[in-house]
């Protein structure tokens, strides 16, 4: 059992990188943050019944962890923990426009909410509506009114900072 899991979490670190950078500001709260989500994972596996994709289960594993460990932390982002330093980008040219937009984005999704950041990195990662019901244990249609709201959000926190 201990090696089927190593495999599949070395073939899916991935997802959690991602959501330890969504979550976290600093890089030992992201270590601090990835060793949580694997013990939590390792605890789970035994009840991972293969009732959905791998993927999926651990994202959902991984987005409550995350999601609780922001609760107890009760914090405030750090306005400036997010920039474009965090994102690697594989771009032909430098384009200064891009680069602000997108620090502009990344400071916006700090301030979002646990759940928000859950459905907004997900979206992000060309997950369905559906996916993402599933991974977060919320409805399709909830998924889309969050969803709308959280770009209604995004786009009012982008305008007050530029």
């Amino acid at each position: 059992m201990e090696k089927e899991f190593v495999k599949i979490i070395t073939e899916n670190q991935g997802i959690i990188h991602k959501v330890c950078s969504v979550y976290c500001d600093s890089e030992e709260d992201r270590r601090d943050l990835f060793q949580e989500i694997l013990t939590q994972l390792w605890k789970s596996f035994p009840s991972f019944r293969k009732e959905a994709k791998f993927s999926t289960w651990m994202y959902r594993v991984a987005l409550n962890t995350a999601i609780t460990s922001f609760k107890k932390t009760k914090r405030q982002p750090d306005q400036n923990g997010l920039t474009i330093d965090n994102v690697q980008l594989v771009q032909e040219e430098y384009d200064p426009t891009t680069e602000e937009q997108m620090r502009m984005l990344h400071k916006a999704v700090a301030r979002l909410s646990g759940i928000e950041k859950s459905i907004i990195l997900l979206f992000l990662e060309n997950k369905s509506y559906e996916e993402i019901a599933e991974i977060t244990g919320i409805t399709q249609n909830y998924v889309r009114v969050k969803m709308n709201r959280i770009k209604h959000k995004l786009k009012k926190l982008m305008n007050t900072e530029g």
